[in-house]
């Protein structure tokens, strides 16, 4: 009995240091890894950051070192000039002007927006809803075919009135049928049975859908905000189908009238041989990308992580 007992012994002392070996060879491959999958994730980051940088560095160079030199990491200070930024802030009160109609826009679509694309994927999603695939075909096939750009246009121009409101800038981006899409997929995931409890103590389902479903969808309000909000930010299309005056340009519209003005200036006094200065047209560029890309950039880390957590339950659930 001892000699099976110390055999026994024997064979669970050989196991245990298998087992510690079997851990400190795991320990090494996923030190390993960490260490390859933060080398890749850093060196990406720097290929999407050293443009930006370039960009700001750019902005604040001087024209002529832009032609000669191209872009630099370091801008010296012989060579800094802020005549981009002084060129595009020519007209200050116009530049204010169109950040506040671009900030009221963007916060005032992204609201709506949201309040929409969840209600209407939180019905969709509803397993008690009998019309909910017939709807949601509907929904799909507007993604295949549309009317076109015409028909379009005078649908908004001659009926719905969109010719300088600004609620012309709100309205064409209020509903988006993929963010609708994401916004079901994620809700579906929530178990059904809060659904119903929240029935059988007496709420009603706006009710349920203010007090259950949105407090558990935050990771998908958040990724939704984002891009809705991006895309506000960054429209200027509606702007230049529906906005004849410059008091209701938002923001990208306006520089790029501020561009195209420096453009055909610069082209006018090469023709003519007029004498109009020196016209930062390439630091122009760079310094209106940092105008308008500043506050999303800066936006961007609040929202990250319920970015990424949200996209990927959206992608997966459903």
């Amino acid at each position: 009995m001892d000699i099976l007992g110390n055999g026994t012994a024997f064979k669970a002392k050989d196991n245990d240091k298998k087992s510690a070996a079997t851990k400190i060879k795991k320990g090494k491959d996923q030190i390993a890894f960490a260490i390859i999958g933060y080398t890749l994730v850093a060196l990406f980051a720097l290929a999407c950051v050293i443009p930006f940088y370039l960009i700001v560095v750019g902005s604040v160079t001087d024209e002529s070192t832009i032609i000669t030199k191209g872009y630099k990491f370091f801008v010296s200070t012989k060579d800094f000039s802020g005549a981009a930024y002084k060129m595009a802030f020519k007209t200050p009160e116009t530049v204010i002007r169109a950040y506040g109609i671009t900030i009221f826009v963007t916060v005032a679509g992204t609201a709506l927006s949201i309040l929409m694309t969840t209600m209407t994927g939180y019905v969709l999603a509803r397993k008690d809803f009998p019309w909910r695939n017939g709807i949601s075909f509907f929904f799909f096939f507007t993604t295949l075919f549309n009317g076109g750009l015409v028909p379009y246009y005078l649908l908004c121009t001659k009926y719905l009135g969109f010719t300088n409101r600004i609620y012309a800038l709100i309205i064409p981006g209020m509903f988006s049928v993929w963010n609708m899409i994401i916004a079901k997929s994620f809700i579906g995931g929530i178990p059904f049975e809060m659904v119903e409890a929240g029935k059988i103590d007496g709420a009603g389902d706006f009710k349920i859908y203010t007090s259950i479903i949105l407090p558990m969808a935050k990771p998908l309000i958040a990724t939704l905000t984002l891009f809705v909000a991006l895309a506000y930010w960054n429209d200027w299309y509606n702007c230049m189908l529906f906005m004849s005056t410059g008091n209701n340009w938002n923001l990208q519209y306006t520089l790029q009238n501020i561009l195209n003005s420096s453009e055909a200036l610069k082209k006018i006094a090469a023709m003519t041989g007029m004498q109009v200065g020196k016209l930062p047209s390439e630091g122009l560029k760079l310094a209106m990308t940092v105008i308008a890309t500043g506050p999303i950039v800066l936006l961007y880390p609040f929202l990250q992580k319920y970015f990424v957590k949200g996209l990927t339950l959206g992608a997966v659930k459903g």
